[in-house]
């Protein structure tokens, strides 16, 4: 079954991935180091993972696969999850896939490196109306491709 992750501590979206996984009669594992008001829906579940070093991104990544969504802001995440199959969308829905990670990646490390410079911009502007519509749009078309890909793959061997 295809099931959608959300790198949850900073997700602003987690309501909409919310929305589209009821639709489409999915399970969101909503991962956070703490735990958090969550809707009473047993298709909706909180795991709490241990507050080591990138434990949500581990936990996440042992999980996902290639019939699977995740929702994370988190690069270096994104990468370990593309590398296994899985579809990737940014809180403000930007898909993430093997051509664009590279791109992300050297962003990314250019933006450490002018703000260790000491120079603050960069910062991203609010998530607003737009970003929420384009994160509903592509989490609707990726889980619906997620789907399909696993019906269309072979049954296992008895």
């Amino acid at each position: 079954m295809t099931k959608i992750y959300v790198d949850a501590d900073a997700c602003p979206v987690k309501n909409e991935a919310y929305a589209i996984a009821k639709r489409l009669n999915l399970i969101v594992h909503v991962v956070a180091n703490q735990w958090m008001k969550m809707p009473d829906d047993p298709m909706i579940r909180l795991e709490v993972v241990d507050d080591g070093f990138d434990a949500a991104d581990h936990w996440i990544v042992d999980r996902a696969g290639g019939t699977d969504v995740v929702v994370t802001d988190d690069i270096l995440l994104a990468e370990r999850c593309i590398k296994k199959g899985a579809r990737v969308l940014t809180n403000r829905g930007v898909v993430r896939d093997a051509g664009s990670i590279g791109e992300a990646l050297a962003m990314r490390e250019l933006m450490q490196y002018i703000r260790a410079a000491g120079d603050p911009s960069g910062n991203q502007k609010p998530i607003d109306e737009a970003d929420r519509r384009r994160f509903r749009q592509e989490l609707d078309r990726l889980a619906q491709g997620a789907m399909a890909t696993r019906h269309a793959l072979p049954p296992n061997p008895p």
